[in-house]
């Protein structure tokens, strides 16, 4: 497809698209299309529809997930962001506060600030805590700017509930895959799992709207190639962490973006979130046995 002949969305002059509103047959871009019964309409269209007595949720604009269009589309991005680094300014003024809330499998350990429990003695926090935490400023940036980049188009994708689903259940996958895994007592921390599932939930957006798929996966080639080959520095990157949540994510993903309507689409988006979750419950109860 030539983009180069592709109009601009008539909100969104810069983003080229080939959609356009069934209704008043304006390009919209992927921020502004609203799943209809047939096609896409733009936010405009779907306010103008409204007068059919329901509540005025029912004629809300949406996303091509079914979320309701917000006025600030990246929100819970913004707001993910400003909590990984808020954790990290603690970390740098209390290194003991991270020992308390990373990623840790074994049931006892000893350390210079007293005994430190694992996830097999029953901290079941510290798989999700440890999402929030960073080694060093270059860790969370990087991982802030990929949240901010795949995230971001994402959220307004998506909606604000569903993409935090997706986040969460992403970070919570990769963080069973490391306790499941990695050595006992091998420290595991960092938002990178999360950010891989968005990564995973992008490919399948992109596979869903009929974009060109080849950046996508050139993306997600050099990711797990970063992943897979020693970067230089004393920073170990999990693998497990990246695979478990770019797989969670893709999981999630399909499950959200389901082309099905109405109620039918809320089931299965929201059963698939509760099978990612048993998923990972049930590596971290193998897992746990293990070590007990």
């Amino acid at each position: 497809m030539d983009t180069d002949r592709l109009p601009g969305c008539y909100r969104h002059p810069d983003r080229v698209t080939g959609i356009t509103c069934t209704r008043c047959e304006r390009p919209i871009c992927p921020e502004c299309m609203i799943s209809a019964s047939v096609g896409f309409q733009c936010p405009e269209c779907v306010r103008a529809g409204s007068g059919t007595g329901h509540p005025p949720t029912a004629n809300a604009p949406r996303t091509i997930a079914g979320g309701v269009v917000a006025a600030d589309p990246h929100l819970v991005t913004k707001i993910l962001i400003g909590i990984n680094v808020l954790v990290f300014l603690v970390m740098l003024s209390d290194p003991v506060f991270a020992v308390q809330l990373e990623l840790i499998g074994g049931r006892y350990q000893e350390y210079p600030g007293g005994p430190l429990h694992g996830v097999s003695a029953g901290e079941y926090h510290r798989l999700l805590t440890s999402m929030f935490l960073h080694v060093e400023w270059w860790h969370v940036a990087g991982n802030m700017i990929g949240l901010w980049v795949i995230g971001g188009p994402l959220e307004a994708a998506l909606g604000r509930v569903r993409y935090l689903a997706v986040y969460l259940l992403s970070g919570l996958g990769g963080s069973a895959l490391v306790y499941l895994l990695s050595e006992p007592y091998v420290r595991t921390l960092g938002a990178s799992g999360a950010v891989f599932g968005l990564l995973g939930a992008t490919v399948v957006l992109a596979k869903r709207l009929r974009y060109e798929m080849r950046p996508v996966i050139v993306m997600v080639v050099l990711m797990l190639v970063l992943t897979f080959v020693p970067l230089g520095h004393a920073l170990t990157v999990s693998w497990q962490a990246h695979v478990g949540g770019l797989v969670t994510g893709a999981l999630v993903g399909l499950g959200m973006l389901v082309p099905t309507a109405g109620r039918h689409r809320a089931l299965v988006q929201w059963g698939t979130c509760a099978v990612a979750f048993l998923l990972a419950v049930v590596l971290i109860l193998i897992r746990t046995a293990e070590l007990t």
